[in-house]
């Protein structure tokens, strides 16, 4: 057998017995890889109703879907993002579906903007009871084009970390004080799946994630509840300067804010599709193993246009590679 069917054995064997395993009569696979539980339990509507939820990117893609869906359940969203024009629009969206929604720009780049952010919405409406995490910015660059681009590091985690860590630590008080809170943070499949030219987002992620991990130990018995998303790849703005994606099977931002929504509902600890629970698995059995994915995938799709430039069409093997890897990136 040559090396890519090996690799391809390797990757999708455990997820077709993941994915087997998960269609039962209690639950069942979406087509994004996503799984949820099909189970009684309290509809959006009975979450939301009442609630105060902040959404930060909120002005398009799967904050704007997640803004909508929420709002025309009964929450009071909090949109937040750096354009007011967009953010007015999305406002006006949820409205004609019959919610409740405040426009606040604010660039998250700039951490004393967010500090008093967190004021202005205090002062106005005394809470925010539900926050979710979804601004972010993404870099794809190889190792070898990041040598002098330092900056690429420190923005990310600007943006994806030190950003939201800064509203939490505004907002996570109140929550504490009143016994009840719920912290959604936008991740990504990458983190589980650690693949090769996205160091810089991916490390910014996963430095939410374990944050937000050591602060669910301290808060569990308190009702404030924190989830991680190690969201797929999902069709936004955000991906659209790499236009190899174009091929690449992805979630729509309307199935990614469904997501979040779900999550709003259920409150649990990580949501992840499940290539990206196989992969982490079996990179802590056997990180090897996982390298050797991983490479193959970094040899077969080379640095974007907006890196480099490259043929932006894949077929054959690269295909065959990227459905075995059905919501990762390469």
């Amino acid at each position: 057998m040559n090396p890519l069917k090996q690799v391809g054995a390797l990757v999708t064997k455990p997820v077709d017995a993941i994915s087997k395993a998960l269609a039962t009569p209690t639950g069942y696979t979406t087509p994004s890889g996503f799984a949820r539980l099909v189970r009684p339990g309290p509809k959006l509507a009975e979450v939301v109703r009442g609630k105060i939820l902040l959404i930060t990117g909120g002005s398009s893609g799967i904050g704007r879907a997640a803004a909508i869906e929420a709002a025309a359940a009964g929450a009071t969203v909090l949109l937040v993002a750096r354009g007011e024009e967009k953010l007015q629009e999305v406002a006006n969206e949820v409205r004609v579906a019959g919610g409740t929604a405040h426009v606040y720009p604010c660039d998250l780049s700039n951490l004393e903007a967010i500090d008093e952010l967190v004021a202005q919405i205090l002062e106005k409406h005394g809470r925010v009871d539900i926050l979710v995490n979804n601004a972010g910015r993404s870099i794809r660059r190889s190792l070898a084009l990041s040598y002098d681009r330092f900056h690429d590091f420190e923005r990310t985690m600007q943006l994806n970390y030190f950003a939201p860590l800064r509203l939490m630590l505004g907002l996570l008080p109140g929550m504490r004080e009143r016994k009840f809170g719920h912290v959604i943070n936008i991740s990504t499949v990458g983190v589980q799946t650690r693949v090769p030219r996205f160091a810089a987002y991916i490390a910014s992620k996963a430095a939410l994630d374990t944050a937000s991990d050591a602060f669910q130990a301290e808060t569990r018995d308190e009702n404030v509840h924190f989830t991680t998303i190690h969201m797929s790849l999902v069709r936004t703005p955000m991906i659209a300067p790499t236009t190899l994606y174009d091929n690449f099977p992805t979630l729509t931002p309307e199935e990614a804010g469904h997501v979040v929504c779900e999550a709003i509902i259920e409150r649990p600890r990580r949501v992840s599709p499940a290539f990206g629970r196989v992969a982490s698995f079996a990179d802590s059995l056997t990180p090897e193993i996982m390298d050797v994915v991983r490479n193959r995938g970094f040899k077969m799709f080379g640095d974007s246009a907006s890196a480099k430039g490259e043929d932006t069409e894949i077929s054959g093997a690269k295909k065959a590679f990227v459905d075995a890897t059905s919501g990762n990136y390469w």
